[in-house]
C-alpha cells in the first residue's frame, strides 16, 4: 500500500513497527461548538483509511482524543480558551459544554457512518500524564517557567520546523495575523506546555501542579494521551493540513524531546474544505453542518458521497450545486444497485475478486476514493450475474460505507410505498406522457399533463426522474 506521508512529502509503502498491526492517533474534536461539515471531511477520510487497513488485514488500534481544555482561539498560544468562550457564549459550564457537543460530534459520526474509535480520551482525563511529561521536559532542559507558565524551548532541538522549511521570518508576529507576541517567550517558535493563574485568571478548569495552580496547553495533550494508550511509538498519526503548524510540529518537538528517540514515522493529512470564498471554518459565517443538510433535505450519505468524488490531498469546493449534483449521483446509484436485488443467485467468488481488482489498485495508491467510486459503475456495467455485483458491491462499502445495498434497499420500497398510493388512472397517464416526450409529441405531452392535474396530480422532471405528487 502507498500512502502519502507529510513529513517527507512523498507516497511511501506504508510499513509498521510490529507486523499486522497499526497504532494510529487522530486527533479528535474541540468540543466548543457543532462540527461543521469541513471538518467531518477530515474525519470521513481517516475513517476510510482506518476501515481499508482493517480490510486490508491489520489489526488497528485507533485512538483519538477529545480536547476539553487548553485550546486557545490563535495557534500562537493568546485569545481565550475555546471551551471558555463556548461556555460564555451559552450560558453553560464548560464540562456541560464538553459532554453536549462531545455527543452531538459522535451523533454526527454515526449518522455519516465514521466508526468510533477504540480509544476516546478527553484531555481532562489525563492531568496527571500531563505533569509527569513536564516535569521530565524540565528536568531534561527543553521547557523552563517563565511569566508563571512553563514553556517548551524549541531552541534546543536540532531541527524544529520538521515538515517544512520554513524561514523564522515567515512566522514573525505580525506576519501571521491575529498572533500577539508573548514577552515571556524566549524564542518566538516556544509554545505554552502548562498555563498558571498569572493568564487567564476567569479559566473554569483548573488543577494543582508544581508551578501552581493551572490548565494544559494544547498541544501536549495529543502526545500524552498518544503514550498512554499506544507507548513510546505510534506507527500512524491523521489530522487536517491546518494542524501540520504549529499543532502536529509541536507534538513532534515535545515528545522526542521526553522520548529521547523518533516517535512517529507516518502523517496522513487530509486538505481542507472550501467554499467560493476560502476556507471553511466556523468564524467565516459558512458554518454548515450534518443538522443543516439534513433540514435541508439532504441525506448524510450525499455528503460522504461528495467527499468520496474527491483525492483527500485536494481541497474540495462546496457550492450547493455541486452537493446537489453529488445527490442526485447518488441517488441514480442506488436506483442502479436496486435492480440487482431482486435477482438471486450466489457470488462467483472469482469473478468477484476480478471485479474487485481495480479497487485494491485503486485504494493502494494513496487512497484513491475518486477511483473506488468509478469502479463501483464499473462493477455495476460488468458481464457477471446479480449476485456476485452484489457481493463485490458489498466488500468496497465494507471501506466507503455509503449504504449502498441497505440504501438501494430502501430507496426502491419508498419508490414502491409512494407508488401504491397513485391511482391506476395517473400511472397511465404518466406512462403514455412519458411515450410522448420520447416521441417528441411535446404538445400531446402537455396534453397530459393537464388531464394529470385535472385528477389533482402534479408531475415535474427532476435530475432524480420523473415525480408524481398530490396537489395540496
Amino acid at each position: 500500500m502507498l500512502l502519502y506521508n507529510s513529513l517527507t512529502r512523498q507516497k511511501e509503502e506504508f510499513r509498521t513497527a510490529e507486523p499486522g498491526k497499526v497504532k494510529m492517533y487522530t486527533c479528535g474534536p474541540t468540543v466548543y461548538h457543532y462540527a461543521h461539515i469541513g471538518n467531518l471531511r477530515t474525519y470521513i477520510m481517516e475513517d476510510v483509511l482506518d476501515k481499508y487497513l482493517r480490510q486490508s488485514g491489520y489489526d488497528v488500534l485507533r485512538i483519538m482524543n477529545i480536547t476539553d481544555v487548553g485550546h486557545l482561539t490563535s495557534d500562537g498560544d493568546t485569545g481565550d480558551d475555546k471551551m471558555l468562550k463556548g461556555a460564555k457564549r451559552e450560558h453553560k459550564t464548560v464540562m456541560e459544554i464538553a459532554k453536549y457537543y462531545t455527543d452531538a460530534f459522535f451523533a454526527d459520526c454515526q449518522k455519516l457512518k465514521i466508526r468510533r474509535p477504540e480509544v476516546v480520551q478527553p484531555a481532562t482525563g489525563c492531568i496527571d500524564d500531563f505533569i509527569r511529561v513536564i516535569s521530565a521536559l524540565l528536568e531534561k532542559g527543553y521547557a523552563y517557567e517563565a511569566g508563571g507558565n512553563i514553556y517548551f524551548d524549541t531552541s534546543k532541538l536540532e531541527q524544529y520546523y520538521v515538515f517544512h522549511d520554513f524561514r523564522e521570518e515567515d512566522l514573525e508576529v505580525g506576519v501571521r495575523e491575529g498572533v500577539d507576541a508573548d514577552e515571556n517567550k524566549r524564542n518566538k517558535a516556544d509554545f505554552v506546555l502548562w498555563f498558571t493563574k498569572s493568564k487567564f485568571d476567569d479559566q473554569e478548569l483548573k488543577w494543582e501542579s508544581p508551578w501552581g495552580l493551572g490548565y494544559p496547553g494544547w498541544h501536549i495533550e495529543c502526545s500524552c494521551i498518544s503514550m498512554k494508550y499506544a507507548g513510546e511509538t505510534l506507527d500512524l498519526h491523521c489530522g487536517g493540513i491546518d494542524n501540520v503548524f504549529p499543532h502536529h510540529t509541536n507534538e513532534i518537538a515535545q515528545s522526542e524531546a521526553y522520548l529521547g528517540h523518533k516517535w512517529c514515522p507516518h502523517w496522513f493529512h487530509v486538505l481542507h474544505l472550501n467554499t467560493t470564498s476560502g476556507k471553511m471554518s466556523k468564524s467565516s459565517g459558512e458554518f454548515l453542518t450534518v443538522s443543516l443538510l439534513e433540514e435541508k433535505g439532504y441525506s448524510p450519505m450525499a455528503y460522504r458521497f461528495f467527499c468520496m468524488q474527491s483525492h483527500y490531498r485536494k481541497s474540495l469546493v462546496f457550492t450547493w450545486e455541486n452537493l446537489d449534483n453529488a445527490a442526485a449521483a447518488y441517488k441514480k446509484l442506488l436506483a442502479k444497485i436496486g435492480t440487482l436485488l431482486h435477482e438471486g443467485g450466489t457470488a462467483d467468488a472469482a469473478k468477484k475478486d476480478a471485479l474487485l481488482a481495480a479497487y485494491y489498485e485503486a485504494m493502494n495508491n494513496d487512497l484513491n476514493t475518486a477511483q473506488a467510486v468509478t469502479v463501483i459503475y464499473d462493477i455495476l456495467k460488468a458481464d457477471a450475474d446479480a449476485a456476485t455485483k452484489l457481493a463485490a458491491l458489498a466488500e468496497i462499502d465494507g471501506v466507503l460505507s455509503l449504504d449502498l445495498i441497505g440504501g438501494a434497499k430502501a430507496q426502491a420500497e419508498a419508490a414502491e410505498d409512494a407508488q401504491s398510493d397513485i391511482p391506476a388512472e395517473v400511472l397511465a397517464l404518466v406512462e403514455a406522457r412519458k411515450a410522448a416526450r420520447q416521441a417528441k409529441d411535446f404538445a400531446k405531452a402537455d396534453a397530459l399533463r393537464d388531464e394529470i392535474a385535472a385528477l389533482g396530480w402534479e408531475i415535474r422532471e427532476t435530475r432524480q426522474g420523473t415525480q408524481i405528487t398530490k396537489k395540496a
